[in-house]
């Protein structure tokens, strides 16, 4: 309790509150009942634990310095300054120990559901009744966690799939930031979870560590139901200024009362850092080294044990977790494509039925399987069929993104989740997480624009697709038919860099010549040629690349020498070296028209000053799709008006 205080007003900034009156619970945690090694923090058979309330990481940073992950009393002082290893909130990669970057309030809890649903899929596919892959996982949230709607959403679904090894930790304090929590969080919290199909505990004193050990232990067991343990506790106790108030939960408590607070604690009042832990209390939280490299030893051996007994199933595990790149290329490549036109949310569909088969993928949708083409063979998770092939996520856009981030950092499967394009927006802050954490998260998004038609413009995104390329990390890809769509799918399959965003369309589009999968792979590449194709540009993604094509074969007939860049992932193509970038889009080329059915504003980076860009850049209406896309103007006839108009211009 001591370390917090003394930290958080050395700096003057931070959040001591939590991290103080919770430190009793945490303790147990790590030195009695989390299953870990703090010599390996990536040890496969470890519990998770998860700090969604992750401006508390003191708390967590304490523990990872006591129980021995490398972390000194330094790390803990300079927590929140650059280049430190203890950033102000946990960051994935950053500090070892920490399991997922928290922060975004509710997020944590979320994602734990993730790595519960993946880890007793995992037991249930593979363990055999062994416990191999049984793991545990443990959740701290606060009230602010518990406000946000993605657990909410996150907390229904857990109870209704019956994950009986998920344990969310409750800091039942009473406080928010901005006052006491009755002000707008009254509900009774407890018989809510009651009603989502979650057994709930108590714990009635945060400092006793008896009572915290017997609740902690009774969770631990389960009885096939999540299990919420909600903790009374003060925040900023002891302090005897700011414990139980708003005041507690950030910044310094003042000289005198830190003070006050190590004096409470058995320290000298001007007790340093390097006093505030002795010799006897670091031995006795340091034997968390020798218990977890014992439990780890142990597992090791029944896993040999267990590998030997089951060589397919061990195979069969091992073939998920490290995919053989040149398999899954050839396999994503012999997916046929058929007709003249196909939308390409059914040639995406062909695929992932494909390396679902493979036992690559394990996802699903927001209620939208059959629409947005992930429909797989099998069964669904429930609580009696925890190795389902799919998960059937309900109307929970956001609690479903972040889910998927949690079955990523499991670690076993690719996860893929699916809805339409225009709500996506649901989403943002777990796509964000997700391409902070790099993981390999992929996200279908069909029906991704105006030509959606009919159901108005509540469902026909404009901006989603360029507010998608804003994130920083997260691949965009637009194909623009079904040859693209398969090679997308095939750089997606063999190089999981991170996040991706696939943009789908709900109408069919011409298949146009198959493209070279390794041109697709870059992002960008020059997909028609009229002429020598140097008088004039046509860049283009998705579903308008047809309309570029036909426009410069027009142009074309007249003798203008033009070429098609198909640009169906800006990431990608950034990624490529300058040569490579400039045989596409020659920088001397200077007039150059874009096309696409969204907001254009982005595309002036490669159109340039002197560019032109087809856009959309109103909502739409209810209509036919093709009606819709002729009166917001994309279509053959305005590119190439664009296009001529650039022309005589020069």
């Amino acid at each position: 309790m001591a370390i917090p205080a003394h930290v958080v007003q050395a700096k003057g900034h931070g959040h001591a509150g939590t991290a103080m009156a919770l430190a009793p619970l945490a303790h147990v945690l790590f030195s009695r009942v989390l299953r870990h090694d703090p010599a390996d923090p990536a040890w496969e058979g470890r519990d998770r634990f998860v700090l969604s309330a992750g401006h508390a990481s003191l708390l967590l940073y304490v523990q990872l310095f006591l129980t021995g992950y490398g972390l000194e009393l330094g790390d803990l002082a300079l927590s929140r300054t650059l280049d430190s290893r203890t950033p102000g909130h946990p960051e994935l990669g950053h500090t070892p120990g920490v399991e997922m970057s928290t922060g975004p309030l509710g997020q944590g809890v979320a994602s734990a559901v993730g790595i519960a649903l993946a880890a007793r899929r995992d037991e249930a596919l593979h363990g055999r009744d062994s416990g191999l892959f049984a793991s545990r996982v443990w959740v701290i949230a606060g009230d602010g966690c518990l406000q946000e709607g993605v657990s909410a959403e996150a907390s229904s679904l857990a109870g209704t799939l019956g994950l009986g090894n998920l344990v969310l930790l409750w800091d039942d304090n009473g406080i928010t930031i901005d006052g006491r929590t009755e002000v707008t969080f009254r509900e009774d919290v407890r018989a809510r979870y009651r009603a989502y199909g979650w057994r709930v505990l108590e714990v009635s004193d945060s400092s006793d560590l008896d009572e915290i050990d017997r609740v902690l232990r009774d969770a631990e067991r389960g009885d096939g139901r999540p299990t919420l343990v909600a903790v009374r506790s003060v925040i900023g106790a002891p302090s005897p200024s700011r414990a139980g108030t708003p005041a507690a939960h950030a910044g310094g408590f003042g000289d005198d009362d830190v003070a006050t607070v190590k004096e409470l604690l058995g320290f000298a009042r001007d007790a340093g850092l390097d006093e505030l832990v002795d010799d006897e209390v670091l031995a006795h939280c340091r034997e968390a080294v020798a218990r977890g490299g014992a439990a780890h030893e142990e597992w090791d051996a029944r896993h040999r044990e267990w590998a030997v007994a089951h060589p397919d199933t061990a195979a069969a595990r091992s073939a998920a977790r490290t995919p053989d790149p040149a398999a899954l290329a050839d396999l994503v490549a012999g997916t046929p494509v058929g007709g003249e036109a196909v939308a390409t949310r059914s040639a995406s569909g062909s695929v992932l039925v494909r390396l679902h088969g493979a036992g690559m993928l394990w996802g699903g949708s927001a209620d939208l399987s059959g629409s947005t083409s992930v429909a797989v063979p099998g069964d669904a998770v429930d609580p009696q069929t925890p190795g389902g092939g799919f998960v059937h996520f309900g109307i929970r856009e956001h609690a479903m993104a972040a889910i998927l981030s949690g079955i990523a950092l499991h670690g076993l499967w690719r996860p893929y989740g699916s809805t339409y394009l225009a709500f996506s927006d649901y989403q943002r802050p777990a796509l964000r997480l997700a391409a902070l954490m790099q993981l390999p998260v992929i996200h279908v998004y069909t029906h991704d624009s105006v030509a959606v038609g009919e159901d108005g413009p509540t469902h026909q995104p404009v901006e989603q697709t360029a507010a998608l390329r804003t994130i920083p990390g997260l691949a965009v890809i637009r194909p623009g038919d079904a040859h693209e769509t398969v090679a997308a799918w095939r750089r997606i399959a063999t190089r999981p860099e991170g996040p991706v965003a696939l943009v789908l369309s709900r109408q069919t589009l011409p298949v146009l010549p198959p493209a070279d999968p390794d041109s697709v792979a870059r992002g960008g590449y020059v997909a028609f040629t009229a002429g020598d194709g140097a008088d004039i540009a046509l860049l283009a993604s998705g579903s308008e690349l047809h309309l570029a094509i036909e426009a410069a074969r027009r142009l074309g007939a007249d003798g203008v020498g033009v070429r098609v860049v198909s640009l169906p992932c800006w990431e990608w193509f950034e990624q490529q070296e300058p040569s490579y970038r400039d045989t596409v889009l020659p920088p001397a080329l200077r007039r150059r028209v874009a096309v696409e059915a969204g907001r254009g504003d982005a595309w002036y980076r490669w159109v340039g000053l002197d560019g032109r860009v087809v856009s959309i850049e109103q909502f739409g209406e209810s209509g036919s799709g093709a009606q819709v896309l002729e009166r917001r103007g994309i279509t053959t006839d305005a590119v190439e008006r664009a296009a001529r108009e650039l022309l005589v211009a020069d």
